[in-house]
């Protein structure tokens, strides 16, 4: 895609998250149990995700990972900026330093609605609705009701 590997895997890393916890802190071995996201990639991308205000963690017993805020609370744009800093998406397309409206590149037209449509996603999308998408895959469902990892409804309001 358009974001580094360490971007993506924090989006998925999160949404997992979301999709798993039941309020409390989470283990990242629990976390990446049933995925194929990096153990050790994913303990590096969690820290920078606490350093950015998107995560909090514990350590010891009862440690682990938590979502700083609500998931609903929690852009998918707040993420990107954790992970790759401001304006990743102002950036020239074909990566001139000095790119602009009044000193345009050849594709700056071109891609500046690209750009606005992707920031508006970026901006009205969550970790709670990557969550929400990631539960309602079938397969998602299959291994985590396997391996225990999914609540049910009235577990999830306690």
């Amino acid at each position: 895609m358009i974001f580094t590997n360490a971007t993506e895997y924090a989006i998925r890393g999160l949404a997992e998250l979301a999709s798993r916890s039941t309020g409390g802190n989470m283990l990242l071995d629990q976390l990446v149990s049933g995925t194929d996201l990096p153990r050790d990639f994913m303990a590096k991308i969690f820290q920078k995700l606490v350093r950015g205000g998107i995560l909090v963690s514990a350590k010891g017993r009862g440690g682990g990972f938590a979502l700083a805020r609500p998931a609903h609370q929690i852009s998918l744009m707040q993420v990107v900026e954790a992970m790759e800093g401001p304006q990743l998406l102002d950036r020239c397309v074909v990566g001139l330093e000095r790119c602009n409206d009044q000193m345009p590149c050849p594709q700056h037209d071109l891609y500046k609605p690209i750009r606005q449509r992707l920031k508006d996603y970026l901006n009205t999308t969550t970790v709670a609705d990557m969550a929400s998408s990631l539960k309602a895959k079938q397969s998602w469902r299959d291994l985590h009701e396997k391996e225990g990892h999914v609540l049910t409804s009235a577990e999830a309001k306690e």
